[in-house]
């Protein structure tokens, strides 16, 4: 008994948890030495063997799903889930994606593994605002609009934390801070330049929605903004999210992004130079190999172990809170078995997160098709393709359903489906001879795949067909997919519809022209093909809606450097576009009347509540995303067109409506002026609650018009 009690005794404090978090990482702080402590600040951190602290790697994705891990559940890449409009669904994706993230981290820690992408840090979610189409990784992105963005953002990060009050199931991370939407081979010395109005109005709500959720980690971005490198910029990383959003976790840099401080920004002579301004300006943590040079740092006298300690504390506390050096049977996460990976629960889950993606753009009628005509012809580069399903920071998985097999799995008995890829991805087939597109065309309806993969668009290093290092600079799509989908429409009666692939906007106006019906699928994940069968067979009617607006031509947007956000996205975009925010069509056909409005006046910082009635006058079930949308129309700046302020998915049987009710609090009328200042002025702001963002092309593309009434701010 006696030497049981002694070893009780000399259970380092760190290792109690009974004692307070400070506490526990104040006394390890105190046994660390300076070089090793510079060392655990470095995201691949080394064992501390005298201490029994293993080694860990902070760096893991899961954008849409463990990425990078091995097996795991693959769900529709983020700018699908951002086309869902669907809060509740997006919070149950994250929390699926944290169970099976624990799941893994459990069985490796079981196994001695502590390599990269195995931990419990996961630099997810990106809320970024995916200002310009050329962006590669603007698929990452929950799209253009800061409200959604923040919404999903929100929802993302309370589903991978969990809901323990004192640990946490896996620390998610907001990045990437802030103003980062490309160039992407220029990132790396690119200085964005932002007005302090699109910097509060644009650029940093959704990473302010995220801190104020208790996010608990923000990546600093690899460019600067007005000047400063992001992880050297004293505006971003001390006067805002420290000092005014009192954010307490820590900040990673991008990885190699310190680096750049000497390599591309030249705000630093050296290593320790870097490593000296990072850690005065915020960065906790640092991916990369710059921070062992803080020992040489605290040698010259650039900065003081004291603030290594600082800055390591609070690092430190994330792996407290996430209980990795308690003792077994602590903590409520550390059960949670392999099996819920790619369980048949979660793959429920992505083919209802893949049905909810997909946005029908054009349909003339001939959706949905019978599964039980004489002959289908599937056609298309992206028909049999997982590179089409998966986008970029993707898991992996044994049973990636593509577009082919699941309308191969529904067709009934007796029906013929033919398949050819019939072109290639992104050139002119080398072989000249063409069986394909004349057998098309005595089948009874042709389903042709185009559009893109990651190959062609996504990060800098990852799009190896991209000749602009993953951004899109060319808005169309590739030649010879246009070329192929014209010699299927030449003197072809029957019906074609052209399912596309891809993350980002892009040129569809021909793709619009010569098809039938059009479905946009974005990078669906592993159940991308079933969901696909289903609403092209009917199983399901499509509900997704765009979550980025698609313009005509590249010539109706700024330059791709400039970031005012004039001109740009749904909110201050003045030329018709393609398709608009918010658009998606269904096999129901919703009408919007009887908005009601509880007040036609009302007093600053007073509420508003309404009602509109939503109709499906159509013969099918469906469900919208009813959407309500503000204009200011007497502000004294210049303010958006319209901004989205709320959203509600609704179900409806055909003939059926509901109301729906929304209240417009003070802070949606607020505006921003150009100094940044947010504000609630006195005048008339105008209310529409429909199906997509109030306007000619939006009702011309068949959603209908709005709801809308009109009220004044006394």
């Amino acid at each position: 008994m006696f030497a049981i009690g002694c070893r009780a005794q000399e259970l380092p404090v760190y290792k109690d948890v009974s004692k307070p978090v400070d506490l526990r990482v104040k006394s390890l702080l105190s046994q660390l030495t300076l070089e090793e402590k510079a060392q655990q600040m470095t995201s691949s951190s080394p064992a501390v063997e005298r201490l029994g602290i293993p080694a860990y790697d902070w760096w893991n994705e899961a954008l849409h799903g463990v990425g990078r891990a091995g097996a795991a559940t693959v769900f529709p890449q983020a700018i699908g889930l951002g086309a869902t409009f669907d809060e509740d669904l997006a919070f149950r994706v994250a929390s699926a994606v944290s169970d099976e993230a624990r799941a893994m981290y459990n069985a490796a820690v079981a196994r001695g593994h502590r390599q990269k992408y195995a931990g419990l840090t996961f630099w997810t979610p990106n809320v970024n605002i995916f200002r310009d189409p050329r962006w590669g990784r603007g698929q990452e992105t929950y799209g253009e609009d800061p409200y959604l963005t923040s919404v999903l953002g929100v929802a993302f990060v309370k589903g991978l934390q969990g809901t323990d009050p004192n640990h946490l199931k896996v620390a998610a991370c907001a990045k990437h801070y802030a103003v980062h939407s490309g160039p992407e081979r220029l990132r790396h010395e690119f200085n964005a330049q932002a007005s302090v109005k699109d910097m509060r109005e644009t650029y940093l709500p959704a990473f302010k929605a995220l801190v104020e959720a208790d996010v608990e980690a923000v990546m600093c971005a690899y460019n600067a903004t007005n000047g400063e490198p992001c992880c050297g910029n004293d505006f971003l990383l001390n006067d805002v999210l420290r000092r005014e959003w009192g954010f307490k976790g820590h900040v990673v840099s991008d990885c190699g992004a310190l680096a750049d401080f000497y390599k591309g920004h030249a705000v630093a002579a050296n290593a320790v130079e870097a490593a000296a301004l990072a850690l005065k300006r915020g960065v906790n943590l640092n991916c990369g190999d710059v921070y062992p040079s803080l020992v040489e740092a605290v040698k010259q006298g650039l900065v003081t172990e004291e603030e290594i300690d600082g800055a390591l504390a609070t690092l430190l506390a994330t792996r407290f809170k996430l209980g990795m050096f308690d003792p077994a049977g602590t903590n409520p996460y550390e059960s949670i078995p392999a099996t819920v990976v790619n369980s048949k629960a979660h793959r429920a889950l992505a083919k209802e997160a893949a049905l909810k993606s997909v946005v029908m753009l054009k349909n003339n009628g001939v959706l949905p098709l019978q599964n039980n005509l004489p002959r289908y012809f599937v056609v298309g580069p992206n028909a049999a393709s997982i590179d089409a399903l998966l986008g970029n920071y993707y898991g992996v998985n044994p049973n990636m359903v593509t577009i082919l097999e699941g309308l191969t799995a529904q067709i009934s008995p007796g029906s013929q489906l033919h398949y050819k890829p019939g072109t290639l991805l992104d050139r002119e087939n080398v072989n000249p001879v063409d069986w394909t597109t004349g057998g098309a065309k005595t089948s009874d309806a042709t389903i042709v795949v185009l559009g893109l993969t990651g190959v062609l668009e996504g990060e800098e290093g990852e799009s190896i067909a991209s000749p602009h290092y993953g951004d899109r600079l060319d808005y169309n799509l590739p030649e010879n997919q246009l070329d192929f989908l014209r010699k299927l429409r030449e003197g072809h009666t029957k019906p074609i519809i052209t399912v596309i692939t891809g993350g980002s906007p892009m040129n569809l106006s021909e793709v619009h022209e010569l098809s039938d019906a059009v479905l946009l699928a974005w990078y669906p994940g592993e159940e991308g093909g079933n969901a696909v069968a289903d609403i092209i067979f009917g199983a399901a009617s499509p509900s997704g809606k765009l979550p980025v607006t698609f313009p005509k031509s590249l010539d109706q947007l700024p330059a791709y450097e400039d970031y005012s956000m004039a001109g740009r996205t749904y909110r201050y975009m003045q030329a018709e576009p393609m398709y608009p925010f918010g658009f998606g069509l269904s096999y129901a056909s919703f009408r919007y009347s009887d908005m009601k409005l509880a007040s036609a006046k009302i007093r600053k910082n007073q509420a508003l509540t309404l009602e509109a009635t939503v109709t499906n006058d159509g013969e099918h079930e469906g469900e919208e995303v009813v959407q309500l949308y503000l204009t200011d129309e007497q502000a004294s700046a210049a303010v958006p067109l319209y901004s989205l302020k709320a959203f509600r998915r609704v179900k409806l049987e055909p003939g059926a409506s509901a109301k729906v009710a929304f209240t417009v609090t003070p802070e949606m009328m607020e505006m921003v002026d150009e100094h940044g200042q947010r504000k609630i002025e006195p005048g008339r702001f105008k209310v529409f609650v429909g199906g997509a963002v109030p306007g000619k092309r939006s009702e011309a593309l068949g959603a209908g018009r709005p709801a809308e009434a009109t009220f004044t701010v006394k």
